[in-house]
């Protein structure tokens, strides 16, 4: 069984009703029976987001992510070792002088602790993470 995780730009890509994003999601996580999770930093960039600019239409995503968030079977908190992998892998890319956004290293942390696959269009970025596993459903 996979586990998804669905990286900040994914879920507003649901929100807008992408149909290939649902497509697989339906095939991945219904007819397949993978689960999905949503981290809390991916949270906090959503509502963030949802709630800078509330039209009317944004006001329909709120209530179609608070229904999605409502169906993740896990909501875990990130737990100290996910944060030490965080530090560990800011080091790394910084080092290298590659570093990416606080959030997609936490979101990167959160998929290896755990042996997630991570979903994303932000391959760029997340192919610099050794060992992350990630798929582009767009």
């Amino acid at each position: 069984m996979i586990t998804y995780v669905f990286d900040t730009n994914t879920v507003s890509y649901f929100l807008r009703g992408e149909g290939s994003i649902r497509k697989n999601m339906k095939r991945e996580i219904s007819e397949n029976g993978n689960s999905y999770s949503i981290p809390f930093v991916v949270f906090y960039e959503v509502k963030r987001w949802l709630f800078y600019k509330p039209t009317k239409l944004l006001k329909e995503y709120n209530q179609r992510f608070d229904t999605m968030y409502q169906s993740v079977e896990d909501k875990a908190d990130m737990p100290i070792n996910v944060w030490e992998k965080a530090i560990d892998m800011y080091i790394s890319l910084q080092s290298k002088g590659q570093l990416i956004e606080d959030a997609d290293i936490l979101i990167a942390s959160y998929c290896l602790v755990n042996d997630y696959t991570l979903i994303t269009r932000n391959t760029r970025d997340f192919e610099r993470i050794n060992g992350l596993k990630f798929v582009n459903w767009y």
